[in-house]
């Protein structure tokens, strides 16, 4: 009953936030945002709730890949109200707290808890900071992704209502580099403590997810010290992060599948 609260809080301020920036409601563009604020206040809190309460029971972690996901949506609708504090940007924050509406209906119990107690609680920090990175770099892509599709709605020359829905380029490059950041941090601890605190990532079938993991923090790193340096932005910007993305789903996704599937193990 939760889940269809949540999703239901979801799609409303999903709806009252793309509203409020169409021309025709301009006049009503504030309460509209206020409503979507309030509704998206309120499912993310129940999100949060929800989502944390599964994946960090009493006394272990219930790691499915379906918490997985739905923890990145509840990063997603974060990101999206703080996004959201930005008039143009409330398009976009629509946008994001409708896939974290979809991801909503993923969670729930596995049944199969990894006990605690058999983990130091360096390595649980390290899971859940890996968790929390992912889902915010997967927020990215998705920014990333909005503003591949208006640099080329920009190129042709289309004009349409829907262009309300984008920010100025700058400003969604802006909360793209912001989450990247961010992010960027998560990732930057979450693979220090796993060198530091996993112990045998051979013999647990981890080294090829730390080995690609590095790799994304590389491609993430060039792209960072490129725009802060040099000034990057654009579609090499926007390329150069979705493949350090694509390098993190093969790490994260990837590696859940063999584990999961092939060895019937569960991490993080």
């Amino acid at each position: 009953m939760s889940q269809i609260t949540i999703l239901s809080l979801y799609l409303l301020a999903a709806v009252a936030f793309t509203t409020s920036r169409l021309p025709r409601f301009e006049s009503r563009a504030r309460p509209l945002y206020i409503v979507a604020l309030l509704l998206g206040a309120t499912g993310a809190v129940m999100h949060g709730q929800a989502i944390f309460g599964l994946i960090l029971p009493r006394y272990g972690f219930d790691l499915t890949m379906g918490n997985a996901v739905a923890l990145i949506g509840f990063e997603l609708a974060v990101i999206g109200l703080i996004a959201a504090l930005e008039p143009t940007l409330r398009g976009i924050s629509g946008g994001l707290i409708l896939l974290a509406a979809f991801t909503v209906m993923l969670m729930g119990p596995s049944g199969d808890t990894l006990d605690s107690a058999s983990l130091s609680w360096q390595v649980r920090a390290h899971v859940l900071i890996a968790l929390l990175s992912y889902g915010l770099l997967t927020v990215g892509a998705i920014v990333a992704l909005f503003a591949l599709v208006q640099e080329r709605r920009l190129q042709a020359a289309r004009i349409s209502p829907v262009n309300h829905l984008f920010a100025p380029l700058e400003t969604t490059e802006r909360l793209l580099f912001g989450v990247a950041g961010a992010g960027f941090a998560g990732l930057t601890l979450a693979i220090a403590s796993g060198s530091l605190f996993v112990n045998d990532l051979l013999e647990q079938h981890l080294a090829h997810k730390f080995g690609l993991s590095l790799l994304a923090w590389l491609v993430f790193s060039i792209l960072l010290a490129g725009r802060f340096f040099r000034g990057w932005r654009g579609k090499r910007a926007v390329r150069l992060y979705l493949g350090g993305f694509a390098l993190l789903c093969l790490a994260y996704f990837g590696s859940r599948f063999i584990l999961e599937e092939i060895f019937q193990r569960s991490w993080g």
